[in-house]
């Protein structure tokens, strides 16, 4: 009886020691952790103002990799939320939605999670530094409370080393994943890009000649433009064939002194006005350099540019990076319709429409 009363008391003991401790333990947790980016400042807002990179760069997918994510709401901005689910019993099921945008300035989201308290918050605040404040910090704060929960006053004993750990390790993948992207203002005059938007592509048919690798000059491109554009106007009219739009240029390469491309040709039966475009039966003779190519429906990133024909190439990496900042991987090679035709596309009043497919 004597070492069941002694048992008791230590008991009693033990449980006001954790009463007493846990009461002056603190009642929430906050820490913050930085990291800068020599990335343009639209590139990173954007990136923290939507949630659909998360998979590349939140450790949370590190640790289950087979983890569910269902995104609702807005793309960006206030409301938009990504909701989680993983059979993983340390990670189970959460949501982060955004609570609060301050374009250039702060990001605010609210977490739900599995692990003690409540009130769940992180924010991304941005940060122009450096020479001439080129470069971007970005500060990622976390909070978390617990009011009476005693339980959850000892969990915040591990914050620091748990969700502390996961910031600075998400913070650099997320610095790595920004490096990847064309440093390029997409919303700027560096690049003035307009009705950007990932947009349905209707099926195609084209004809296609390959130019090879010719000289940058205005004088060697319009030449080479223009003697394609010859080939492709005999197979149509050997074809019964019509033009369905402008031509476009297919860009394979555009380095410092070559250009490679392709000159392509969306065509269509004549007299089939308005129908859907269906795969043709196309027959090249003459050795023409001309290919028939079907093009299937695809999603595709889409901007219109207004300038000279040399402003195109900043064009589509500014198009590229708006593209993969929003969560979307480009494929195949991008490609520009030349609506005013070859002569006026080297000045700077050429418009043009600028697609990159996406998956």
């Amino acid at each position: 009886m004597t070492r069941i009363i002694e048992f008791l008391i230590a008991l009693g003991i033990v449980a006001g020691l954790f009463v007493i401790i846990g009461v002056a333990l603190p009642g929430e947790r906050h820490i913050s952790e930085s990291i800068e980016t020599n990335r343009k400042m639209t590139i990173v807002f954007d990136t923290v103002n939507s949630l659909r990179r998360f998979k590349d760069w939140n450790p949370l997918v590190l640790r289950d990799p087979a983890v569910e994510l269902k995104y609702s709401g807005p793309a960006a901005g206030v409301g938009a939320r990504m909701d989680y689910a993983s059979k993983e019993a340390s990670l189970g099921e959460g949501s982060w939605e955004i609570t609060e945008s301050e374009p250039g300035k702060r990001v605010a989201i609210a977490i739900e999670d599995v692990s003690k308290g409540h009130d769940k918050k992180t924010s991304f605040t941005l940060e122009p530094t450096g020479k001439g404040g080129r470069n971007v910090k970005i500060t990622q704060d976390y909070s978390v409370k617990y009011g009476f929960d005693l339980f959850g006053r000892y969990a915040g004993l591990y914050v620091s080393r748990h969700i502390g750990d996961d910031l600075k390790l998400g913070l650099s993948r997320m610095a790595n994943m920004l490096a990847t992207v064309p440093n390029i203002d997409y919303r700027t005059a560096e690049a003035p890009l307009t009705d950007l938007a990932i947009v349905d592509v209707a099926a195609e048919d084209l004809l296609v000649v390959t130019a090879g690798n010719v000289d940058r000059g205005q004088e060697t491109i319009t030449k080479s433009i223009k003697d394609n554009q010859e080939w492709i106007k005999r197979v149509m009219e050997a074809n019964n064939l019509e033009a369905a739009g402008p031509f476009r240029i297919i860009t394979t390469d555009f380095g410092q002194e070559k250009y490679a491309f392709d000159i392509a040709q969306p065509v269509k039966k004549k007299g089939t006005e308005g129908a859907s475009a269906e795969q043709l039966t196309v027959k090249i003779d003459g050795g023409a350099p001309v290919k028939y190519v079907h093009v299937a429906p695809h999603r595709s990133a889409h901007a219109a540019y207004t300038g000279h024909m040399a402003g195109l190439d900043i064009a589509r990496n500014a198009l590229r990076a708006w593209a993969v900042t929003g969560g979307n991987e480009v494929i195949d090679r991008p490609y520009e319709t030349w609506k005013d035709g070859v002569d006026k596309s080297f000045t700077a009043d050429g418009t043009y429409d600028i697609y990159w497919a996406v998956k």
